[in-house]
C-alpha cells in the first residue's frame, strides 16, 4: 500500500495495489498545476484510494476532451493530490509527487508531447502520444 500526503500533512491518503499506468503529462494544465515543465500522475483504480486523514476540497474544470475533471487539494496548504475524470469514473490520477515513496517513472507514458516545452527530452524508447491516448 502506498501512502501520500499534502505538503503540510493535513490530508493523508493511501492507494492499495499497483498503478494501472504512470504518466508524464506535458499539457498546459499539468504544467500550471505543478508549476513545472510537466505533471506526473499515478493512475489507480478508484476503489484503491482511501482517505486516511483530513478533508480535501475540490474544484472542477473542463478537460480538452470535454470531460469534467474534479481536482482534489488540501484546503490548508493547497497541494493538489488527485483528479477524478468524468470520462473514467473507475480510476483516479494521483499526483505522483504527493506519494511518500518515490515512483519509478522509467516506463512512464508521456502524453501531450505536442505541448512539451523546448529542451524537455522524452527518454528514447518511452511510450508517447502527441495528445491524450484513446
Amino acid at each position: 500500500m502506498r501512502t501520500g500526503r499534502c505538503q503540510c500533512g493535513n490530508v493523508v491518503f493511501a492507494c492499495a495495489g499497483s498503478p494501472v499506468a504512470l504518466f508524464v503529462c506535458h499539457c498546459n494544465e499539468c504544467r500550471r498545476q505543478s508549476a513545472s515543465a510537466f505533471g506526473m500522475s499515478y493512475l489507480a483504480p478508484r476503489d484503491d484510494l482511501r482517505l486516511l486523514q483530513g478533508s480535501p476540497k475540490n474544484w472542477q474544470r473542463q478537460a480538452d476532451s470535454g470531460n469534467t475533471v474534479n481536482c482534489f487539494f488540501c484546503p490548508v496548504c493547497g497541494t493538489l493530490l488527485w483528479h477524478e475524470n468524468s470520462g473514467s469514473p473507475e480510476t483516479v490520477t494521483v499526483k505522483a509527487g504527493s506519494l511518500d515513496e518515490p515512483v519509478d517513472f522509467a516506463d512512464a507514458i508521456h502524453i501531450w508531447v505536442s505541448r512539451k516545452l523546448p529542451g524537455v527530452d522524452v527518454p528514447q524508447g518511452a511510450a508517447q502520444f502527441l495528445e491524450e491516448p484513446t
